[in-house]
């Protein structure tokens, strides 16, 4: 009897105070082929205790990787990317920097920081969906990514 493995659930966190940005993006991400599973979280101290599965978070699954906005509440996103680049056990994981941000400065910092890529939010709705299915084709389907 052959037994067929169980396609891998994909884990990706995206750290988004929007909520209309948040549910456009997990809408875009249920379209797409790929397995995956989003969890969203508002602010960059959640994203924090999420990743490091801290509190609430102690269950909270290791994603695959991290779409980021760098305009983040009560900690931002540039000091999450830090934070995670530096930490031995989260390193590896990469970070798509998904900011409305169109700062150079900000760009130059993201990339500074280890950032894995940056990527314009569009501010239209049909866009947004199709940046987001972009990027989930190419992190998902070509990328490989580590298996932790």
């Amino acid at each position: 009897m052959i037994v067929a493995a169980r396609p891998r659930v994909v884990e990706i966190l995206l750290v988004e105070d929007n909520p209309s940005d948040s549910r456009l993006t997990l809408e875009a991400i249920r379209d797409c082929a790929a397995n995956t599973n989003l969890q969203v979280v508002r602010n960059g101290v959640e994203a924090m205790a999420f990743l490091r599965k801290e509190g609430v978070y102690g269950d909270a699954p290791r994603p695959a990787l991290i779409l980021l906005d760098l305009n983040l509440p009560r900690k931002s996103g540039c000091e999450v990317l830090a934070e995670v680049k530096n930490d031995p056990d989260l390193r590896r994981i990469p970070v798509v920097v998904f900011s409305t941000s169109e700062s150079e400065d900000d760009i130059v910092t993201a990339y500074s920081l280890r950032a894995n890529c940056c990527i314009p939010k569009p501010t239209d709705v049909s866009q947004l969906i199709a940046v987001v299915t972009r990027i989930e084709e190419f992190w998902l389907t070509k990328v490989r990514l580590p298996a932790d």
